[in-house]
């Protein structure tokens, strides 16, 4: 990122799961379970590709139940640290929230308790306004919720 980059609005967000770090691990880096969880509860993936790889791409498609809008996203693999470390590149298809999309930068850190729980840092960076922020607060907050949810629900 750039300087100018880094200078604009980040979101940063701690949870607990009651998981193992292993799972949350393949909650994170497996299309076929990104799909069961990933967006928030009014627009949830329907569409989920990676190649998972460093220099791989991704990319989700949101739909929205009530309307059956789309939304798109995708990004490039950037690191990957089985299992406590994935950052990727973030970045809308089309204009979202405040106008043309922009490059951003999402990093996933992991951390397991001495009970076995997992610790999950999360930060967005980049994002584009004040305005960003909190459409992107509120997006993952509600998509991590989902995560909980499905962890809880897939305990193995």
């Amino acid at each position: 990122m750039t300087l100018a980059e880094d200078l604009r609005p980040t979101l940063t967000l701690r949870r607990t799961f009651d998981a193992p770090r292993a799972l949350v691990w393949r909650a994170w880096s497996r299309p076929e379970v990104l799909v069961l969880w990933m967006g928030p509860v009014e627009w949830p993936a329907f569409s989920v590709t990676s190649d998972f790889r460093v220099g791989g791409e991704w990319r989700i498609g949101l739909k929205s139940p009530e309307t059956g809008e789309e939304l798109w996203q995708g990004g490039v693999y950037r690191e990957i640290v089985e299992p406590e470390r994935l950052v990727f590149t973030f970045r809308w298809d089309e204009s979202h929230e405040d106008g043309p999309p922009v490059d951003t930068l999402v990093t996933v850190d992991l951390a397991e308790t001495d009970d076995g729980r997992t610790v999950m840092d999360f930060t967005h960076q980049g994002l584009k306004s004040e305005r960003s922020l909190t459409g992107h607060k509120h997006g993952w907050n509600s998509t991590i919720d989902r995560l909980e949810a499905w962890l809880a629900a897939n305990p193995d």
